[in-house]
């Protein structure tokens, strides 16, 4: 069973500078690989935390997507404030994305994928979306005892996480933001199409 939706009347609890302890921003665009003109789409995007961070790296587009168009309105606003142009929103659950095959090529999910009930499906509409040779970068919380967080019995193993991932096509490395926090690395490789030739 997913976990329950974090709550846009809690956001500001998103923006908590004890947050970036538990999330550091540089090392998450840091692991994104980003060279400033990629498109990437940020999947639970919620008010801004890594989007707009990651808007200043790129001068492509960033999509936040996110189920909680309250959580999207407080980004625009944060954006705006900050002079970004670049950001666009998207109100949506994530295991349906509207936007055609191979559109980004790099995506960020911060605890998103523990609250989806089709995770399956999700991994592998994200691969679609994702281009070749693309980057997605998850981060979740660790099955430890730690207070922070979401309850245990809803996280996901990072063990169980990287072989969905694998088996929606991603490969995948994985590392530890902090003894709490996971992130695994989902990269789509190259299709190379066979050509066959007359004998």
């Amino acid at each position: 069973m997913a976990g329950e939706l974090f709550s846009y009347q809690k956001a500001e609890q998103l923006l908590n500078p004890e947050r970036e302890e538990v999330v550091p921003i540089n090392q998450v665009v840091d692991l994104l690989d980003l060279h400033g003109n990629e498109k990437v789409i940020d999947l639970g995007a919620g008010n801004g935390y890594l989007t707009i961070p990651i808007a200043k790296k790129t001068e492509d587009r960033v999509v936040a997507v996110d189920i909680q168009q309250e959580m999207l309105e407080e980004l625009a606003d944060r954006a705006a404030e900050q002079g970004l142009e670049n950001i666009d929103r998207m109100p949506s659950g994530i295991d349906y994305l509207n936007f055609p095959d191979n559109s980004f090529q790099r995506g960020v999910a911060a605890f998103v994928f523990y609250e989806v009930d089709q995770l399956e499906n999700a991994l592998k509409e994200i691969h679609r979306v994702i281009s070749e040779e693309g980057r997605l970068l998850i981060m979740e919380w660790e099955k430890s005892g730690n207070e922070e967080g979401p309850p245990l019995d809803v996280r996901l193993p990072k063990e169980a996480l990287q072989e969905k991932l694998e088996n929606a096509g991603f490969s995948v490395s994985n590392g530890n933001l902090n003894t709490n926090v996971y992130y695994l690395i989902a990269e789509k490789e190259k299709h190379f199409k066979t050509i066959g030739t007359d004998l």
